[in-house]
């Protein structure tokens, strides 16, 4: 297969008002992000020539790329909506560039947007929740999605002597991110102790181990290399991308320490021909805090089983060796469900761009963003660079 390394660069990107956003349903933030991501690009709505969406939740459509491009009044030549949780925004970016470089288009809109804070009721949401389990062994015992991901807490805990307030520095570092976001919907600080004595979810994991529940959207454009200089912002170059995929219900997963973040990262990395050393930060998809831990060690940032040592050294913060979700990730910024890692990928292009103010990375000119869908069941690894070289 042909390498896609460098053959394609993200040119524009858009963020929707977040947190709670009543006046907009979920379909107005999907338009919403892709205006503003026309606008960062400097390109118009007849440059696009390929439309890829995400369904939601709060406001599904049958048919709801072709429903976005009718809003839009555009006429693509590619055009689909998908629906596999948090590692879809990433696993687009893939498929857009598999389509750019393969001539089918040469210009894709990848907007996502979902209203889970004002756009479902509690009932709704609980329905929602129930249908992620499996339906023999999971859904009969009435697991909530935070108990799934509490297994997976558990089983770090107990084989590797993991403690809670190693995951609680992981909320308290994206929270320390968030704090220099405006745009964040969470910003005032909080410290381990805050994490550990929040209420109780499911053992172990507090409420501040849990990521946000929000509404938004965001949206990326991507073109070919070729073209990508015609645009008026620095285009942010597709290095590396790789997918992993394990099982799809927790309980049928054979290790709940190590996930398809380890194959993901690897194939991402030959892409790139780069190694986690060369990360100038990361991205890290992080619905509830044990998830990051995991990644952080399957992607190759520190061995199995040191997660938490590499957290309480201060690695994962701004200045440290390894800045995480420099926005505020899901647990702070925002976490509008199967958009949600659209956030880390728009925060890793103005990374790149030299755009982030005050929670700038010094320099940074490699990253990676991991996004993972499911019960850590779907993944796939981004490796962006300001350079193709």
């Amino acid at each position: 297969m042909e390498s896609l390394r460098g053959k394609v660069a993200i040119v524009g990107v858009g963020d929707t008002e977040v947190g709670i956003v009543p006046h907009l349903s979920a379909n107005q933030l999907c338009i919403d992000a892709a205006l503003k991501a026309l606008d960062d690009a400097g390109m118009t709505k007849e440059d696009i020539d390929g439309l890829i969406t995400c369904n939601s939740w709060a406001e599904p459509i049958l048919y709801h790329a072709e429903a976005m491009a009718e809003y839009l009044q555009i006429k693509p030549k590619l055009c689909y909506s998908v629906l596999t949780g948090g590692g879809t925004t990433f696993s687009l970016i893939e498929h857009a560039a598999a389509a750019i470089a393969s001539g089918i288009c040469h210009t894709v809109l990848i907007s996502t947007a979902d209203s889970l804070r004002s756009g479902l009721t509690k009932e709704k949401a609980m329905n929602t929740q129930a249908s992620t389990g499996h339906s023999q062994f999971e859904s009969p015992y009435g697991p909530t999605v935070p108990s799934l991901y509490a297994l997976i807490a558990r089983a770090h805990m107990d084989r590797y002597g993991t403690t809670s307030e190693q995951f609680a520095r992981i909320a308290v570092a994206c929270r320390k991110h968030a704090n220099l976001n405006p745009a964040a919907q969470m910003r005032e600080l909080i410290t381990v102790e805050d994490v550990v004595n929040s209420r109780m979810i499911a053992d172990p994991l507090h409420l501040l181990d849990c990521s946000l529940i929000s509404d938004g959207g965001a949206a990326v454009i991507v073109t070919s290399a070729e073209l990508a200089s015609e645009f008026k912002q620095k285009p942010i170059y597709m290095l590396g991308v790789g997918e992993g995929h394990h099982h799809e219900h927790i309980s049928q997963a054979l290790n709940l320490t190590t996930s398809g973040a380890k194959d993901s990262g690897r194939l991402a990395y030959e892409m790139a021909g780069l190694t986690p050393q060369d990360m100038d930060f990361a991205q890290l998809y992080d619905c509830f805090t044990p998830t990051v831990l995991v990644e952080l060690e399957d992607l190759g940032f520190c061995e199995k089983g040191d997660g938490g040592a590499f957290v309480d050294s201060g690695a994962i913060e701004l200045g440290g060796s390894l800045p995480i979700n420099t926005h505020g990730g899901l647990l702070s910024h925002c976490h509008p469900g199967h958009p949600g890692s659209m956030f880390a990928l728009t925060e890793g292009v103005r990374q790149l761009r030299h755009q982030a103010g005050e929670r700038q990375v010094e320099n940074a000119q490699v990253g990676l963003i991991h996004g993972q869908g499911g019960i850590m069941s779907s993944h796939t690894t981004l490796i962006l660079g300001r350079e193709v070289s």
